[in-house]
């Protein structure tokens, strides 16, 4: 019997520290390098190089300013602040490759969605068809603050925004162009046939626009859309709009179980369960020996820095902790933030209680998840453990950089590439047919992009 084959992301940010408050300091790390093009062109031939599926860029747009009830930490230790905007990245690393797909995070706030349809659009002609979008509503009150809102909307608002936002994107992409609205003929001197380029009308709650998609059909059209969210209206969002969805778990049935929450959810939309994958976050240390690795982890454990640690933490859930005791154990609590990331240290782990010191130290050298740590085997040992649980991939963070992803490529790719569970050669096509082979280029049905259609096309 065949394996099932595991899709892998490298998850970055385009600034110093993501997901590893402190070890920016090392000789040996190049975060710091963020703003050099080459820096970015180097690792996306790296990961083309070990067959990695996409790179996935996080973002935010507000600083992260509640630990302490300010900014000051989150400068200090360069928690993702500075940050430079992940879109732009993407061209020039698509230049230098020819498979690699590009998921980079876009949230509502940031651009009005006819701007931001027009930006997908040229991505994806740049990139043949290599886009993905991550669809976020942005959970920082600092965010609302820097696009003109006196605070964030709440919650399930934003979600309303979201569901009108996206349907907007869908009709911009999918129906405002036919097929062959295009005819580029030169004995005419006709490019495009004005009698197949059509407005699209809307006014909505939250958006309003009247006017006609002023980028001619990409390869894709609509991206590939990726999406995060452990509440139950992000998992309904997600069960209507995701093709991939972003799940973070501190175990493999914790995560398990958020996959097989969205998909039993996507029955209501008439959508199957293989539409969509389920990426894990997941930071691998990895050496030639079990003992290498552990070596590796203590090292890196000893430079994280608590206060950047504390700083991503308080963010991630809206609260102060930053007067609280730091072994006082700490449950979920339902905020107005992100509410994975709490649900991550206190479900499906009975047997422990966690304290605010044990969720500082995990978070500064695991970030939002869990950390793998053992030899090449071991390693892929694991990884089929959390795909028993119905998880498809695996966005792979970073302790250092580029060391954390050749140790990963240079050690455990073969491994997994012998056992059948990882791709030596890239599909043809765009993003999603390499992601979902013996599909089209274009979304299908159905989605509820696929209803978005030019009137008479199929």
């Amino acid at each position: 019997m065949r394996s099932k084959r595991m899709y892998f992301n490298a998850f970055r940010m385009n600034c110093v520290t993501h997901m590893s408050p402190g070890l920016w300091t090392r000789e040996d790390d190049h975060m710091v390098d963020y703003t050099s093009l080459k820096h970015w062109t180097e690792f996306a031939k790296l990961l083309e190089r070990g067959c990695f599926d996409a790179v996935f860029l996080a973002d935010v747009v507000g600083p992260y300013d509640v630990y302490a009830g300010n900014r000051d930490a989150t400068l200090r230790e360069a928690t993702h602040l500075p940050i430079n905007d992940p879109m732009l990245l993407v061209p020039a690393m698509a230049a230098v490759t020819e498979h690699l797909g590009f998921g980079y995070t876009s949230s509502i706030m940031q651009y009005h969605p006819f701007t931001f349809a027009r930006l997908i659009s040229t991505l994806d002609h740049l990139t043949r068809g290599r886009v993905a979008w991550n669809i976020v509503t942005s959970f920082t009150k600092s965010a609302a603050r820097n696009y003109g809102l006196s605070n964030l909307p709440d919650h399930d608002v934003r979600y309303a925004m979201a569901d009108e936002y996206t349907r907007l994107c869908y009709r911009l992409w999918e129906e405002s162009w036919a097929d062959d609205a295009v005819v580029k003929d030169k004995q005419r001197g006709i490019y495009a046939d004005p009698r197949k380029v059509r407005d699209i009308d809307h006014d909505g709650e939250y958006y309003s626009v009247h006017g006609c998609h002023i980028c001619e059909p990409s390869p894709q059209r609509t991206p590939v859309l990726f999406q995060a969210g452990a509440s139950e209206r992000g998992t309904a969002f997600a069960a209507e709009n995701a093709e991939c969805v972003f799940v973070i778990g501190a175990n493999p049935q914790v995560a398990g179980d958020y996959a097989r929450t969205v998909r039993a959810k996507m029955a209501n939309f008439q959508r199957r369960a293989e539409d969509v994958l389920c990426f894990a976050y997941m930071k691998v240390i990895t050496g030639s020996t079990e003992a290498e690795a552990k070596a590796k982890y203590e090292e890196y454990l000893s430079e994280v820095s608590y206060e950047g640690a504390m700083a991503l933490l308080c963010a991630w859930t809206g609260i102060d902790f930053s007067h609280l005791d730091p072994d006082q154990p700490i449950e979920y609590i339902d905020t107005n933030a992100v509410r994975t990331v709490l649900h991550s240290f206190t479900a499906g782990d009975t047997s422990r209680r966690w304290t605010l010191r044990d969720v500082a130290r995990f978070v500064g050298i695991g970030g939002a998840g869990p950390v793998l740590i053992g030899a090449p085997e071991q390693i892929a040992d694991t990884l089929e453990e959390w795909v028993a649980q119905g998880i498809d991939g695996f966005n792979l963070s970073y302790a250092t950089l580029p060391a954390t992803y050749e140790d990963f490529i240079d050690g455990v790719v073969p491994v997994l590439q012998r056992r059948g569970r990882m791709q030596r050669d890239y599909e043809r096509g765009t993003l999603r047919e390499k992601l979902f082979p013996g599909r089209l280029p274009r979304i299908e049905a159905p989605h509820p992009a696929a209803a978005c259609r030019y009137p008479g096309a199929v």
